[in-house]
């Protein structure tokens, strides 16, 4: 039984990897235009204004076809929108793949280590999600970087619409002169309209990949100034200052609350950091928490509380914006 299990983990391990491998080297440029052109050539018979952009924004450019397993990730957890918006190019079915080759290969590890056999299902446990938390980690930075970038250009749009360009023009001068990942955006927004995609389908869609509040604005802006009229220059000047304001307001936030966050931080490492070294100090007294009913219901109830702590500490510290 036990080789069976290394042999299924090691082949899970394999095939993660070999996946991985795939999709990195076949993330050049030029295959990612080829998907967009054949996405874009094969659904626009039928209805370029509005499955076409769908098929383009919402789907991993390393992709291929979506079968039952990709859609029902989908539907039940929206990876694919996180995967996105933490620009991981990474096609479901891999993602699936790598959760559940760690989650084995972790719980076969730890039957032969020396610990007790009820540990094996929540290292198992533990590794599985350990990618969620990967691609949440990428995900916020990704968010917080383009947070920050915005301001400056907004700004910059504002000044190219003063000079007389086009607001298209101002899209591709954001993509020449801002870094990443805010010119990768803006860049992909100009091609899809270059491509046949109206403007406010391809903002939208931006606002999907990057879920912000200061972003919605911008795009609310534009869309309400190609129907209404007005001046749309002083409009983003005005955004540009209140996205700063925002800004400075929330690391000041940052600042009065770092305290309280590391405190929070310690109290919830403090239990399980004591309960290891215990465990490698006196492994019989820590045994007892596993084989007394007790003690398990003392494990149970203190896991229960930390979670409750955790989710405690985190609605006091964080104040929103």
């Amino acid at each position: 039984m036990i080789v069976l299990i290394i042999a299924a983990s090691a082949g899970l391990c394999v095939a993660a990897v070999v996946g991985l491998v795939a999709t990195m080297v076949r993330g050049d440029e030029a295959s990612v235009a080829e998907d967009r052109l054949s996405t874009l050539t094969a659904r626009g018979r039928d209805d370029l204004s509005g499955k076409v952009e769908n098929g383009l924004r919402l789907r991993n450019s390393t992709e291929g076809k979506s079968n039952i397993l990709d859609d029902w990730m989908a539907r039940t957890f929206n990876m694919k929108a996180a995967l996105e918006q933490a620009d991981i190019k990474l096609p479901l079915s891999k993602f699936g793949l790598l959760c559940v080759g760690l989650a084995v290969t972790g719980a076969s590890a730890s039957l032969f280590a020396p610990m007790p056999y009820l540990v094996a299902p929540l290292v198992g446990v533990a590794l599985f999600f350990l990618p969620f938390l990967w691609v949440s980690v990428q995900r916020k930075k990704r968010i917080n970087k383009f947070n920050a970038q915005l301001p400056e250009a907004l700004d910059m749009l504002s000044r190219s619409l003063r000079a007389g360009h086009s607001l298209g023009a101002g899209f591709r001068l954001i993509s020449d002169e801002m870094p990443a990942p805010l010119a990768r955006e803006f860049a992909r927004c100009h091609e899809e309209q270059n491509m046949g995609v109206s403007l406010e389908k391809s903002l939208e869609a931006m606002t999907v990949r990057i879920p912000n509040l200061d972003l919605r604005f911008f795009v609310t802006a534009v869309i309400l100034q190609r129907q209404t009229g007005g001046d749309l220059a002083e409009i983003l000047e005005k955004i540009s200052r209140l996205v700063r304001a925002r800004y400075r307001l929330a690391g000041q936030i940052q600042a009065l609350t770092g305290e309280g966050r590391l405190s929070g931080v310690v109290l919830l490492a403090l239990p399980p950091g004591l309960f290891t070294t215990m465990l490698f100090l006196n492994q019989e007294y820590v045994m007892k928490l596993f084989s007394d009913p007790m003690g398990q219901r003392m494990l149970g109830g203190a896991i229960v509380m930390q979670l409750i702590g955790a989710i405690v500490i985190k609605k006091i510290i964080d104040i929103k914006v």
